[in-house]
């Protein structure tokens, strides 16, 4: 009689498939893009939407604005989870409210819906942005993490950038412009939640992850004199991206008389395009030099915006919104990079979380006030009062920036050297500062 052997040994785990690093690299890029696609499409839309539905200026700039109130409630409690519980499963969380956020602008059928899609769209982008930027780093070939955060970069700002254009020919061009952009969106964005489930986890779970969903916004003594000069500036630059997109579409319609989706979409699109090849171009420039010509070049860009309005010329409005964006573009770096090397590690997650609150504050609460303004004063003063803030703001910066220049001590006696240059982030090497 013959005898068998049973196995006890339970059987080993099926691995799931998992995309090629590269693969997966590239399908994190492109979903994360479009996530700022998305946002980007509204500011020519939203024109659009006023002329349909016959809702005040006040709401067309509410619409707009609350975008930063879901982004900032996201970012600072979510905005450190997937340190603890992994990439993947914040990045999917973010996806499917990205879904949710352009089937409400699919089938909006008057202002508030946009207004509910705006403020689960700035949840969505708030969500995914850190952990994506994250992701792309850890993704990219180990001698090629500087790729990873360019592309996260060029995926924020171009996102904007583009989003607003290619909503402007659908516009121009369609009648069907919105059902269009936001099919295809919620197409890339769903083919996008299968490529990050398919893609490798980069993080291992750690303790602490109910912690991290408490807000932290906190300036350790070593960064506040930075943190003092650079925020106003950071608040100007943001305002005028603010009214890049949030007021400058509307205008091309209500100042200049110009019926164009082509020409709002250019108006949404100028200020990012350009802040973004500037950001890639000023990675080499001395982080105070680059904070000075940005600071420069926000006053000269507003300056022109205002310029334009009161000439009659969109063309000089769009030159303003072009020097604005090289500001945005060299400040807002300049100004990361000069305050994020100063903290410690485990003080940085405070310091981004109030860069980001100012930043934010800044691009929604006087936009909303703007609006508000236009009926009692009229559109072209409270654009003026507008980007009159947004000049002072960068002036009290310019100052600041002038007396930090002069009161730094040189290390060694060697002149154009300073202490705080010793922790500039300008090196292109260094892959610990947010994108």
């Amino acid at each position: 009689m013959s005898s068998f052997q049973v196995s006890t040994r339970a059987p080993a785990p099926r691995r799931r498939p998992l995309l090629p690093a590269g693969v997966a690299l590239a399908g994190a890029a492109i979903t994360f893009t479009s996530l700022y696609l998305a946002a980007g499409a509204l500011t020519p839309l939203l024109v659009v939407y006023k002329e349909q539905w016959n809702f005040p200026p006040s709401l067309l700039t509410v619409a707009f604005a609350v975008y930063a109130i879901g982004f900032l409630a996201a970012v600072l409690t979510v905005g450190s989870l997937s340190d603890h519980i992994g990439r993947r499963p914040v990045l999917i969380g973010a996806l499917i409210v990205q879904v949710a956020s352009n089937l409400l602008f699919l089938v909006a059928t008057d202002i508030s819906w946009v207004i509910a899609g705006r403020i689960v769209q700035g949840v969505a982008s708030g969500a995914a942005t850190t952990a994506f930027t994250a992701a792309l780093v850890e993704l990219a070939p180990p001698a090629r993490k500087r790729l990873g955060m360019i592309l996260g970069s060029v995926g924020l700002t171009g996102g904007l950038a583009f989003g607003s254009l290619l909503a402007g020919f659908a516009i121009q061009f369609t009648t069907a412009a919105n059902t269009i952009i936001f099919v295809v969106l919620t197409i890339v964005t769903i083919l996008g939640t299968v490529v990050v489930a398919l893609s490798p986890e980069s993080v291992t779970r750690s303790p602490g992850a109910l912690r991290s969903l408490i807000p932290r916004i906190a300036f350790p003594p070593a960064t506040r004199r930075e943190f003092a000069a650079a925020a106003p500036v950071v608040a100007a630059v943001w305002m005028l991206a603010g009214l890049s997109g949030g007021i400058a579409p509307n205008m091309v319609r209500s100042v200049f008389h110009l019926n164009s989706g082509l020409l709002n979409g250019l108006a949404g699109f100028i200020a990012p395009a350009i802040s973004a090849v500037i950001g890639l171009a000023f990675a080499r420039v001395d982080s105070r030099r680059a904070m000075t010509i940005g600071i420069y070049a926000s006053i000269i860009g507003a300056v022109g915006i205002i310029s334009g309005v009161y000439a009659g010329s969109l063309a000089i409005m769009i030159l303003g919104q072009a020097i604005a964006g090289v500001g945005f573009g060299a400040s807002f770096t300049a100004a990361l990079r000069l305050i994020f090397p100063l903290a410690a590690e485990h003080q940085r997650a405070g310091v981004v979380g109030g860069i980001y609150l100012v930043s934010y504050v800044a691009l929604g609460l006087p936009i909303v006030i703007e609006g508000q303004l236009t009926g009692p004063i009229g559109e072209i003063p409270a654009v003026t009062w507008y980007t009159g803030a947004a000049i002072l703001l960068a002036l009290i910066s310019l100052i600041a920036q002038l007396r930090l220049k002069r009161s730094t001590p040189s290390v060694s006696g060697s002149t154009g050297s300073s202490v705080l240059r010793t922790s500039d982030a300008s090196s292109p090497e260094r892959d610990d500062i947010p994108a």
